[in-house]
């Protein structure tokens, strides 16, 4: 897949700098934050805003969440509301989930959160479920000739319940293998072998003229002597 040609167009029109990222189809923020390995910081929400007749285009951080309040406030508006998916279709001539960050794409304003500064760069929605843009938030911000205002409150994203119970039950499935690979019985025959290796080393460490180089040179003959003896018994049980 490649970036929406339009938004290609536009981006190259602007000469801002941008990197193209291609992912596999992503429907929410958090899955776009882990697809990609960014923090929901970096990831750009998107959302349209009905302001009184109007409509502008909000981005915010994905870890934070619209304060309506405030929002009316720095819009001057006297109703505000994220309107309908149908309203979405006839205002903009666009289907549901094809929405872009760039608001001069749509003959929209766009209101920016302060908190998006918190990033130097973020995930921008391009309008498609394969493709995103990672650039400057500055240079979204001049490209846009966007407003910054302080419209969010902490309380974005939240894990869906289902899937924080699906994550758990594969947190345990991964630590029951580990616990399977750690938890391997040690033959009795090597135990033994390992006794005078323990041995060496406790004395060694016991004198009061013991060094590390005293303890590693003790240590190395002792495990030289098991190395031997093992290797031995293996080459008999070949035979």
């Amino acid at each position: 897949m490649a970036l929406p040609a339009k938004v290609k167009k536009y981006l190259d029109a602007t000469g801002v700098d941008y990197e193209a990222l291609v992912h596999k189809t992503v429907y929410t923020a958090y899955d776009a934050a882990q697809t990609l390995k960014k923090e929901l910081k970096e990831i750009a929400k998107t959302i349209l805003i009905e302001a009184d007749k109007t409509h502008v285009l909000l981005v915010l951080p994905a870890d934070k969440k619209i304060d309506m309040e405030k929002l009316k406030k720095a819009l001057g508006a006297k109703k505000i509301s994220i309107p309908s998916e149908k309203v979405m279709i006839k205002v903009l001539k666009i289907q549901p989930g094809t929405l872009s960050s760039f608001g001069k794409l749509h003959n929209l304003e766009v209101v920016v959160d302060k908190a998006m500064l918190n990033a130097q760069k973020m995930v921008v929605s391009t309008g498609s479920f394969t493709d995103s843009v990672f650039m400057k938030v500055k240079d979204f911000i001049q490209s846009q000739e966007a407003h910054l205002a302080n419209v969010a409150m902490a309380g974005g994203y939240k894990i869906p319940k289902q899937m924080k119970k699906t994550m758990k039950k594969v947190k345990k499935q991964v630590s029951a293998k580990k616990d399977k690979i750690t938890k391997v019985k040690v033959p009795k025959a090597i135990k033994k072998l390992v006794k005078p290796v323990k041995k060496a080393i406790k004395k060694a460490v016991t004198k009061p003229v013991a060094k590390k180089k005293v303890v590693k040179k003790v240590a190395k003959k002792a495990t030289k002597k098991v190395v031997k003896k093992v290797a031995k018994k293996v080459a008999k049980k070949k035979k």
